[in-house]
């Protein structure tokens, strides 16, 4: 199995996708789908308790993938639930399972999932872990006392092609660089031509972008997007065609974006929102 960090460094366009961790012992179902993706995908992306909801965790999870699937796998890691003490024991845990792409963040409230009341920590926010996983990989722990072995992440943070201020937005990336981050998987696109403002904006980082992608599934969902989410934005040319197609609209544009985000970015990054079905769909059509 070649792993992501190689793929990028050779300048090979790259498939992720993002699978949920189930709410239970089992990983089965996880396993299952994964299974679907070996051999045609370069990365599976597991998100830690997703919208605060608590479910498996993502380090086991993306260790019995990459093991059992022989697929390379990323994980996620926030800053919601784990202290500094937490956070290097966790990514030491990690390392020790072969496990060694991580995204960085912040994390979601606990008050928006299914354990509100849930303590949240917070003691650092993406940019201090992104120092953290730095740190690690040179051989020191956080306090600079050396470790026994250093640790060799890969390691990915988030950007916002969607963003009002690409300045601002691009002066963000360029301190995620300097604490640490060494590729970015972004938040999902649809206007093209921000997009490709985005890519051009931040070249001179030099960092591999993979573009985000969620498959619209009906036109309320579009229009949810568009109108509730911040730093999501659709052109007025997909709401009509998902007003008008609805899914099977939804099908054929996100195959259109894919194909164009092959022609401006180092990948794509795939959120399926747990619809397998939509994924295979897009991986035999590209």
């Amino acid at each position: 199995m070649e792993e992501l960090r190689s793929k990028h460094a050779r300048g090979e366009f790259t498939i992720t996708v993002e699978l949920d961790p189930p709410k239970g012992a089992s990983a089965q179902k996880t396993l299952d789908e994964a299974g679907l993706l070996a051999d045609r995908v370069d990365g599976i992306n597991i998100a830690d308790c997703p919208m605060a909801k608590m479910r498996m965790s993502p380090i086991a999870l993306a260790h019995l993938i990459k093991y059992r699937k022989n697929i390379d796998t990323i994980f996620h890691l926030t800053c919601r639930d784990r202290n500094i003490l937490g956070l290097q024991a966790e990514l030491l845990g990690a390392a020790a399972l072969g496990v060694h792409n991580i995204l960085t963040l912040t994390g979601d409230e606990p008050s928006r999932g299914d354990h509100p009341d849930a303590k949240a920590v917070f003691e650092l926010d993406s940019m201090g872990l992104l120092t953290v996983a730095r740190t690690l990989n040179s051989g020191y722990d956080m306090t600079g006392h050396e470790l026994d072995a250093p640790t060799e992440f890969y390691i990915g943070t988030t950007g916002n092609p969607g963003a009002e201020d690409l300045d601002a937005e691009y002066e963000k990336l360029c301190r995620k660089k300097e604490h640490g981050a060494q590729f970015i998987q972004t938040q999902p696109i649809y206007d093209l031509e921000r997009a490709k403002r985005f890519i051009d904006k931040i070249a001179p980082l030099g960092l591999p972008v993979c573009l985000g992608l969620i498959p619209l599934k009906s036109f309320k969902m579009a229009t949810y997007l568009h109108e509730k989410v911040p730093g999501i934005s659709l052109t007025e040319s997909i709401l009509r065609r998902m007003e008008d197609g609805g899914r099977e609209a939804g099908l054929t544009i996100a195959v259109e974006t894919l194909e164009e985000i092959r022609r401006i970015a180092q990948g794509v990054h795939i959120m399926p929102l747990n619809d397998m079905e939509v994924v295979l769909y897009l991986l035999d059509h590209i």
